[in-house]
């Protein structure tokens, strides 16, 4: 069966910088590899929110998912690296489990999340001005700075959380020595980027949705490689069992645990992408079709 897809909304893009260069520093092999794969799983517990907090927020998700895309399309279109939304979201999570109550302005906290993560992760991090602006105007720069000083205390200024998009590139080498990712007709650089880019985009995803609350970073991280490499569909079923293995072994989960995650996601990707078309406007003979739960998505026909 096929599903018709559409131009996704800026919550569904990857969160490359589009504008000037960043300044990055070159990939060094040394630093990848089982032993720090090891290490962030061993520390991903710790930026763990409370169950507590999960089980209360997946009772009553709207608001929670509200902000998270809200922060989604803020770093968008600020032109963020892939790597500040999900800490803002890991950022907003664990005050939120430290707090229990969402303070009287929510978007200046989502906002203060954000700046934090800016600060961390990019040479050229967003102000508190054009975050303000964003929110149109419900909060001043002062009010966004005091919130900043809040969400630090809170977290006793641990800020540096794991998350989905730590262990995307780590797995992806991993994944390229033990399988063989990029043996074919597509280049290997461009296949490694292709699916990087789709894995970022299903964690950001992920990173919205209530339902990925209690997964590890690196289990999302993991099903989200897993569910790109399947709508890629430029593997056999064998080669697909097999990479699926060498990601339940490089995240330490049974291979059943990562296949179902595979298969939330992208039932979750199908449930996005057909509210989006009911939204929008139809085409008048356009009829979408409901797929089968198991049957992955072409990430090829999306535009991201």
């Amino acid at each position: 069966m096929t599903l018709l897809l559409f131009s996704p909304p800026c919550w569904y893009k990857t969160l490359r910088p589009t504008g000037s260069a960043q300044l990055r520093a070159a990939w060094d092999p040394i630093v990848s590899g089982h032993r720090v794969i090891q290490r962030l799983l061993h520390v991903e517990e710790r930026y763990m929110p409370s169950m507590l907090y999960i089980s209360i927020i997946q009772r009553d998700p709207e608001r929670r998912e509200e902000l998270a895309k809200w922060a989604l399309e803020v770093c968008c279109e600020c032109s963020c690296d892939e790597a500040v939304f999900p800490l803002s979201v890991s950022l907003l999570d664990r005050f939120l489990s430290n707090s229990l109550s969402i303070p009287v302005s929510p978007y200046c906290l989502a906002a203060g999340c954000i700046l934090i993560s800016s600060k961390l992760t990019e040479c050229d991090n967003v102000t508190a001005d054009t975050l303000c602006a964003a929110a149109e105007y419900s909060f001043q720069a002062s009010n966004l700075l005091e919130m900043e000083r809040v969400i630090l205390a809170t977290l006793r200024w641990d800020t540096a959380a794991v998350t989905p998009q730590d262990f995307l590139p780590h797995f992806l080498i991993s994944l390229k020595e033990m399988s063989g990712v990029g043996d074919g007709g597509e280049s290997e650089g461009e296949l490694l980027s292709t699916l990087r880019r789709h894995s970022d985009t299903l964690a950001a995803m992920c990173a919205c949705d209530s339902r990925f609350m209690g997964a590890p970073p690196s289990l999302v991280a993991a099903a989200s490689l897993n569910s790109a490499l399947r709508g890629l569909g430029n593997k056999s079923h064998f080669q697909l069992a097999a990479m699926g293995e060498a990601l339940a072994e490089l995240c330490q989960t049974d291979l059943a645990v990562l296949q179902c995650y595979s298969e939330m996601i992208e039932y979750a990707l199908r449930q996005r992408l057909r509210s989006g078309l009911q939204q929008g406007p139809m085409e008048k003979d356009e009829e979408v079709e409901t797929e089968r739960p198991g049957t992955p998505t072409d990430m090829r026909e999306i535009d991201f």
